[in-house]
């Protein structure tokens, strides 16, 4: 029996993106809190997650933090520390993408909750949550994590 000649795989074209945001804590009420947005995952389902976006021209990582926080939480924060990378691969519009997200640790020094001034419109709604609960709010596991190291930092930044 002769085997059908298979097709040879088409190899997508690569793409780098990096992105850059991360956890802004609020220590302002006692309770230290954690502002997380919902968006609309792939598959279209609400998911929870950190802030976060793409870095913009020459911004650093630390600025492109900073403004991705404030665009989709409404909230300002000052950077505290690096909590490190994110780095995975998917599949999206006939390109296979090399994503690398940058998680910061901020403190927040202003703003109000709000989702308006998202220029992207891809946070759908945020809310702060107690450091203690982020486990069963954030749907990423990886982003989960990087809550845990931040708890590990909250000490000094009160």
């Amino acid at each position: 029996m002769v085997k059908p000649a298979r097709e040879p795989r088409r190899r997508l074209p690569t793409v780098q993106e990096t992105s850059s945001g991360g956890l802004v804590v609020d220590l302002s009420t006692g309770m230290p809190r954690v502002a997380v947005i919902c968006r609309l995952n792939r598959a279209g389902r609400a998911e929870w997650c950190l802030p976060k976006g793409h870095v913009e021209g020459e911004e650093t990582l630390e600025e492109a933090a900073v403004r991705e926080i404030e665009e989709e939480t409404g909230i300002r924060g000052e950077v505290v520390e690096d909590l490190g990378s994110i780095d995975y691969w998917f599949s999206a519009d006939g390109r296979r993408i090399h994503k690398v997200v940058h998680l910061f640790l901020l403190k927040a020094v202003g703003g109000t909750l709000t989702v308006e001034n998202d220029p992207d419109a891809e946070a759908i709604d945020v809310e702060w949550v107690p450091l203690g609960a982020r486990a069963e709010r954030l749907a990423i596991p990886t982003e989960r994590r990087a809550a845990v190291a931040a708890t590990l930092r909250l000490g000094e930044l009160a």
